[in-house]
């Protein structure tokens, strides 16, 4: 998922050299929504990963 946010961030910036702001604001959205959904997954499995070992 890291991975796609990345995509999309890479995207992003490649419309916004081109003048897209249009495409460029949605990829960057996008990429966002992906970023802390990953950081909500990984902090999730941590805390089920800490409690699998007591």
């Amino acid at each position: 998922m890291l991975h796609y946010s990345v995509v999309f961030l890479v995207i992003a910036l490649i419309a916004a050299v081109f003048g897209f702001g249009g495409i460029a604001a949605g990829a960057v959205e996008i990429a966002k929504i992906l970023f802390f959904i990953f950081a909500i997954f990984a902090v999730i499995s941590f805390v089920v990963g800490l409690m699998k070992r007591n």
